[in-house]
């Protein structure tokens, strides 16, 4: 995507240290003189440069650095993990907006809380990725500013309640398009268009400016003989929230997808971590661990009903009936750390099929809402309880599938905490009485498994 002229640019870093090396320095003797010493002076090695450090990462890491820059409105570029100077000085200008030292790379705990910032910037506005049903076209959209759909022959409408911000996805057949002449059509239609920025590139273009009261961003390509624009209009008091929503569409915005874009196949199995919360067989685990399932087991107990859910927080309750000497967990308030312990079972694809308890150590920011923990547990830990430094309670650990504005897929998951106050108001809303008194996370955390075959 090519740069907003509007957009801000924020960025974020990790201060590099060298270690100082030792290097003899021998100036040349003079004839008939005795040979000196040679002085010892220490040399700085250069420091590793930001772009450097940043082509070392992975291409799934770049593509989520890139993509929390623009949700935070410090990105306008393309989000495709490519580095460029761009990205660099985002990274600068996030950090100098956190107060710290402007170095062009991240630290951990300066990316856990860019990244919980980004997850919350998507949560408010419903980000989605989704197929429009009449062209195939991957779209992302903020379904909580746009909610109300319509489609039709040509296309979808996403609008707001009162209509101050609009998306439109229209296709149309042309003989011999081109990307000049779409533009130039663009800018035209309707009247009174003040266009602010163009680009004009052989496979697409891009066209800002004002629309009356509105601000509008129109991207457009072709495929053979037809067209396809997406165009976004947001009332200009509105440009704080919508801008960079506008950023991560643009890229997210696939007009000819090489296939149907679709969500990751569920597994015929999978396996989560459940937490004990009641005496009488409440355990609370991941929604989606146990969603679609025909059987929930938990082993040792037998069979699970799942009897809620919370769509916000992406919890579920479960109840085994029956059971006895369970040990429920006090579900109390831990002590706030940036360093967690995360207690579940991981899936025995990853400890070669065995199904005992461990512990594994995460970072997260120190806030009461859901955030991110880094590095995500192994897979099958989904649910699990986690710990302050106290071994109290502070909530549970759930892994979701990284989601990005830009087009290219990115393997892999993240996790996210939901605080201890979160699931304690799930389960007193849904009839659980909290009688934990147990303070062993080990004999409260148990394997879920859901059969979907």
């Amino acid at each position: 995507m090519t740069a907003l002229p509007s957009a801000r640019l924020m960025c974020a870093a990790l201060l590099l240290t060298g270690s100082v090396a030792q290097a003899q320095i021998t100036s040349p003797p003079l004839p008939g003189a005795r040979p000196k010493t040679a002085a010892t002076v220490p040399v700085r090695p250069a420091l590793q440069a930001p772009a450097e450090t940043a082509n070392a990462m992975a291409q799934p890491e770049r593509l989520a650095l890139q993509s929390d820059l623009a949700w935070v409105g410090q990105y306008n570029g393309a989000i495709t993990g490519d580095v460029s100077e761009r990205m660099v000085n985002a990274i600068k200008d996030y950090q100098k907006l956190k107060g710290g030292k402007p170095t062009g790379v991240l630290n951990p705990q300066e990316r856990v809380v860019l990244a919980e910032t980004a997850r919350r910037k998507q949560d408010s506005v419903g980000w989605k990725i989704a197929t429009e049903p009449v062209t195939g076209a991957r779209v992302g959209i903020p379904t909580r500013l746009v909610p109300q759909q319509s489609t039709d022959a040509n296309g979808s409408k996403w609008s707001s309640p009162n209509g101050t911000v609009q998306v439109l996805l229209a296709r149309h057949k042309e003989a011999n398009p081109t990307t000049a002449a779409l533009a130039d059509r663009e800018k035209k239609e309707p009247q009174g268009r003040t266009i602010d920025y163009t680009v004009l590139k052989p496979d697409f273009f891009v066209l800002s400016g004002v629309q009356g009261l509105k601000k509008f961003y129109i991207r457009g390509t072709f495929k053979g003989d037809e067209v396809r624009i997406l165009t976004i209009l947001y009332d200009q008091a509105t440009e704080n929230t919508v801008e960079p929503v506008v950023i991560a569409m643009s890229s997210a915005f696939t007009a000819f997808p090489a296939q149907a874009a679709s969500p990751p196949p569920r597994r015929n199995v999978d396996y989560g971590t459940a937490l004990v919360v009641s005496e009488d067989g409440a355990v609370v685990t991941d929604r989606d661990v146990t969603d679609g399932c025909l059987a929930i087991t938990i082993p040792g107990l037998g069979h699970a009903d799942r009897i809620a859910e919370d769509n916000d927080h992406g919890l579920a309750l479960l109840r085994v009936y029956g059971a006895r000497g369970l040990r429920p967990l006090k579900l109390g308030d831990g002590a706030t750390a940036s360093t967690l312990d995360i207690v579940g079972i991981a899936d025995p694809q990853n400890q070669g099929g065995g199904a005992a308890v461990s512990s594994v150590k995460a970072q997260t920011a120190a806030d009461g809402s859901d955030r991110a923990l880094s590095p995500p547990p192994a897979p099958g830990f989904s649910g699990a309880p986690a710990l302050g430094p106290d071994g109290k309670f502070v909530g549970v650990a759930l892994l979701k599938q990284v989601m990005v504005a830009g087009t290219a897929a990115v393997p892999g998951a993240q996790a996210v905490l939901v605080p201890a106050a979160t699931v304690r108001a799930f389960l007193t809303g849904n009839g659980v009485s909290i009688d934990g008194k147990s303070s062993d996370a080990k004999a409260a955390a148990l394997r879920v498994i859901c059969v979907r075959k």
